[in-house]
């Protein structure tokens, strides 16, 4: 007895299953891919805060220390952000060095803009204004995101 060749391969019917297939689990994954890049941005957001607001304060702290010249009507607040890049002159140190409080300046994660410096990706919070209503002044005493979006807990990113 003679035995047929066995057909090898897909039937049209067993590959239109399989892309059917695919794409279900494909439009399914996406909105949780676009979920876990949301929140690593704003992981990121939340890390660049905290570190550029935790040196904005010990600058404050040196100033109030008296290792920072600073005139008498200042609020003891960096002037710019790149200050605490760029450090300034220690008063205490018999040879004159700086005191960095930045080793860089972190860009704002939410701001869409790629182009310019990481300092004007923020918004800048005065001494002098309100915290509902943040202006740029003569000093920093917090930043913002400039971003017009809500993280995912809610609160526009402008709050945090």
């Amino acid at each position: 007895m003679k035995q047929k060749p066995l057909d090898s391969g897909f039937t049209l019917i067993e590959m239109i299953v399989t892309v059917a297939l695919v794409a279900v689990i494909a439009s399914v994954a996406t909105p949780f891919v676009k979920l876990h890049e949301q929140r690593e941005k704003e992981r990121e957001l939340k890390q660049s805060l905290r570190e550029i607001r935790t040196a904005i304060d010990a600058y404050k702290l040196a100033g109030d220390e008296g290792r920072i010249a600073r005139s008498l009507d200042s609020t003891g607040y960096p002037r710019s952000l790149d200050e605490l890049v760029t450090g300034v002159v220690d008063r205490r140190d018999p040879k004159g060095r700086k005191i960095y409080f930045l080793r860089r300046l972190p860009r704002d994660p939410m701001n869409p803009a790629l182009s310019g410096s990481a300092q004007n990706s923020w918004g800048k919070r005065s001494y002098s204004s309100e915290a509902g209503d943040p202006r740029d002044d003569n000093d920093v005493y917090d930043v913002i995101s400039l971003s017009d979006r809500k993280g995912t807990n809610g609160i526009p990113y402008r709050q945090w």
